[in-house]
């Protein structure tokens, strides 16, 4: 079943790698108390994923940070090092933006958003959304309906919302 407004998302455990190695973050600690953005990309280095999504809230950082928002969070189903490197690449790491790793597609599993498309070398990978979250609690939920676009999970378009 998809994630919607209202619900409380499950914990999980996801991977970050930063400089002192790889390190197990759960989810649950990372809303606990705080206004967090999380959004999900179908991979990372992928065309829309690095020119779009992760740029749209580049830009969107300081505006999300001056309405509370504590935390910006990316999530693909990708391994730490593949998401450390492209948060370098994209400057995301740079910029604060927090790149965890849903190494076995098991939180977007959860919360219903993995699709698998085999001709493009997508497999249990998750669907593009946005949402802003209080305490656990998701309050703003923006999927994207189209594909290769991220129109209505982007930075500009989630900060429109809260």
């Amino acid at each position: 079943m998809e994630i919607s407004t209202g619900v409380t998302l499950p914990d999980a455990t996801l991977l970050m790698k930063d400089a002192d190695g790889i390190h197990s973050v759960s989810l649950a600690d990372k809303m606990k108390g705080r206004k967090v953005i999380i959004f999900a990309v179908p991979g990372a280095f992928t065309p829309t994923c690095s020119s779009a999504h992760v740029p749209s809230f580049i830009r969107t950082k300081d505006a999300f940070a001056a309405k509370g928002v504590d935390e910006i969070i990316c999530i693909s189903v990708n391994d730490p090092h593949v998401m450390h490197a492209w948060g370098e690449a994209t400057g995301a790491t740079e910029a604060g933006i927090t790149m965890l790793a849903d190494a076995e597609s098991a939180f977007t599993k959860a919360i219903g958003m993995d699709f698998t498309a085999p001709p493009v070398g997508l497999i249990a990978r998750a669907k593009r959304f946005a949402m802003y979250v209080v305490d656990g609690v998701v309050q703003v939920y923006a999927p994207e309906v189209g594909t290769g676009v991220c129109d209505l999970s982007g930075g500009e378009a989630l900060l429109e919302q809260i």
